[in-house]
């Protein structure tokens, strides 16, 4: 259990920061790059889920919530050897299965896409795209880093497709889906 009495303990003073096993990077290190996009997209996710009125879709946000924190400290274990135990959290195939099966339960009732759609239509659909793509953006970062695990690679790239279809089921069953339109502003 993590018990924090002071916020402040001035280690990273000198721009470094502490891993899990001790070691210590530079802030601008891939994998605090890594970490700090998941924290963000983490944060882009709390925003979105204030605009959830159902509480199944607000029940799995919740959990994806916690599973970045166990992303994060997966990031935070530098290493080869991805398997958890009970000193070491790690990202598990399980958790990107939960994720696949709830992408699935989404999206069969969704009608098939017939155009590429833009970020928006109601307001909580808005807000899961500016979510998925914060989750792209800590997928790329992640991918800088190396080694990583390829469960916790896996987890991310399936969140941004279960944000995505979350997106399309919250416009009305993808009925107020803002549909594009390739060229439409030329002259």
């Amino acid at each position: 259990m993590v018990k924090l009495n002071r916020i402040y303990t001035r280690t990273g003073d000198d721009g470094t920061t502490g891993l899990v096993d001790g070691s210590r990077v530079a802030k601008c290190d891939s994998r605090m790059a890594a970490i700090g996009a998941v924290d963000e997209a983490n944060c882009a996710l709390g925003v979105a889920a204030v605009a959830l009125a159902d509480g199944r879709h607000q029940r799995a946000v919740a959990r994806i919530q916690n599973d970045l924190f166990d992303l994060g400290a997966d990031l935070a274990t530098p290493g080869e050897d991805f398997t958890p135990s009970d000193m070491v959290l790690r990202v598990v195939p399980a958790q990107v299965t939960w994720l696949e099966e709830a992408i699935d339960a989404v999206n069969a009732s969704l009608a098939p896409l017939t155009s590429f759609i833009l970020p928006g239509g109601s307001e909580a659909a808005a807000r899961l795209h500016v979510a998925r793509a914060a989750v792209r953006h800590a997928e790329r970062a992640m991918v800088a880093v190396a080694p990583v695990n390829p469960a916790a690679l896996a987890y991310v790239n399936r969140l941004s497709d279960y944000l995505f279809v979350l997106a399309r089921a919250l416009n009305e069953g993808g009925a107020a889906d803002v549909l594009w339109v390739p060229g439409a502003s030329r002259q």
